[in-house]
């Protein structure tokens, strides 16, 4: 897995790592504090005699609109990539699961056919048991949720 994430990591583009470090450095508090600091000192020094851009601030608020686009923009890009690894991580969960159950199933084959050779009687008189005992047919799992999820209510 850690050979898997890093070869994922050293896999992403220049413009990938460059938004993540973006991402990473404009979502801690030191960027917050800088921001805040230097809208102060902007505010404070527009309100001297030295003013170079007086009340309403047009170009502070230029700056702020401009880098609000760049940083959302930043952060959809951020997104974007880790709902990616999210689905890959997700597929790779369901392969993992599906080779899981396939075993367990040979495994409960395997013990009832061993017992039945002994001459051990096993009566499966529970459903669930007898269900375990046949694959698992994952489109027709698929088919089911899709429909049980198309029959739900939207809230």
């Amino acid at each position: 897995m850690v050979e898997l994430a890093q070869q994922t990591r050293s896999d992403r583009s220049a413009i990938d790592r460059l938004t993540d470090t973006i991402a990473r450095v404009a979502g801690s508090t030191a960027f917050i504090t800088a921001h805040a600091i230097w809208f102060s000192a902007w505010i404070v020094l527009n309100s001297t005699r030295l003013a170079f851009d007086p009340f309403p601030y047009g170009l502070l608020n230029v700056i702020v609109a401009l880098e609000a686009v760049f940083l959302t923009s930043v952060v959809l890009l951020t997104q974007n990539n880790q709902t990616r690894l999210a689905d890959r991580q997700a597929g790779l969960d369901l392969q993992v699961n599906l080779l899981a159950e396939q075993e367990l199933t040979a495994m409960l084959q395997m013990l009832h056919k061993l017992c039945a050779k002994a001459g051990v009687d096993v009566a499966i008189r529970d459903e669930r048991v007898q269900q375990l005992l046949v694959e698992t047919d994952v489109r027709q799992i698929a088919i089911a949720l899709d429909e049980g999820l198309d029959a739900a209510p939207n809230p």
